[in-house]
C-alpha cells in the first residue's frame, strides 16, 4: 500500500500583500484534501487562475502530511 501524502489546498482575502493575514477567517475557502502533491497543485493552480483579478486573493498548499509525522519516521 502506498503511503497517503496528504495536502490541503485553502485560499482566502488578505489584509495586505506584505503579510499572511486573512482579511475574514469565516470567508476562508476551504477546497480540499488531496492524497498527493500533483493532485493538489492542480487544484491549486485552478483556483488560484480564477481568482487572478484579485491581488490580494491567494490560495496555498498545506503539507498535511508533515504535520503528522514531522519527524518522518512513520510513528505518530
Amino acid at each position: 500500500m502506498t503511503k497517503q501524502l496528504l495536502h490541503l489546498v485553502f485560499g482566502g482575502e488578505l489584509e495586505n500583500l506584505e503579510d499572511v493575514n486573512f482579511k475574514d477567517l469565516s470567508g476562508l475557502d476551504l477546497v480540499g484534501v488531496y492524497p498527493n502533491y500533483a493532485e493538489a497543485e492542480t487544484v491549486w493552480r485552478a483556483k488560484a487562475q480564477a481568482t487572478v483579478d484579485n491581488a490580494r486573493m491567494r490560495y496555498f498548499i498545506v503539507h498535511l502530511h508533515r504535520l503528522l509525522d514531522p519527524d518522518g519516521d512513520g510513528k505518530f
